[in-house]
């Protein structure tokens, strides 16, 4: 069995029909139930859904052979896995996003209000900017409003969130996209099945 750990939520459910696609169906996983692990023997497939930012967790450290998760996370944690590819979907941005009459005074050190800091202190980092990191868990777009930060580093997707709290894009930082993973010591001893896999998927981003 292929062990499969998807991202839940939207992203999850349109990565589930891309594997589908690919061959790799579970026909369980769509009826309407809460279970969060499905199999299908025939096609040698176990999937199970986990929150996006546990998907590499799984992956790293072999409950899963596979997974996919979003480049940010990726980014932000690092974890000791393969990158496979680019499945081409969930495609945003990691921005700095201010307030429009915002203008950086390099004279002192810049507060950076995000839940990626690892992500924003590398970037600030090959700039050469010093910078005071804020690391917040949710609504990153208030805290240049209430004077918490000067700037904030989040994902931008639309961009509607920055509008409607007057706040705009000032430097796109890394094209964030979901990314299949997989466990190393998986592809040594799967490397037939995450192949297979890989380039049924690989074949639906290159249509």
């Amino acid at each position: 069995m292929l062990n499969i750990a998807l991202p839940k939520g939207r992203l999850g459910e349109k990565v589930y029909l891309m594997f589908e696609r690919a061959g790799f169906e579970c026909p369980s996983i769509k009826e309407n139930n809460r279970k969060l692990i499905f199999e299908n023997e025939e096609a040698g497939v176990r999937y199970f859904w986990v929150k996006p930012s546990d998907v590499p967790i799984y992956v790293e450290r072999g409950a899963a052979d596979i997974g996919v998760a979003g480049k940010d996370i990726l980014l932000e944690y690092e974890p000791d896995v393969y990158e496979l590819s680019d499945l081409k979907i969930g495609k945003c941005a990691m921005c700095v996003a201010a307030p429009k009459s915002f203008r950086d005074n390099s004279a002192r050190t810049l507060r950076v209000a995000t839940k990626f800091s690892r992500i924003a202190g590398n970037y600030y980092s090959s700039i050469g900017r010093d910078i005071d990191i804020i690391h917040l868990n949710g609504s990153i777009e208030i805290a240049p409003i209430l004077g918490l930060s000067d700037v904030i580093v989040d994902i931008v997707e639309t961009g509607t969130t920055l509008k409607e709290n007057n706040l705009e894009v000032k430097k796109q930082i890394v094209p964030i996209s979901a990314r299949l993973i997989a466990n190393k010591a998986s592809y040594k001893f799967k490397a037939e099945q995450i192949n297979a896999v890989a380039d049924g998927l690989k074949a639906q981003t290159e249509e």
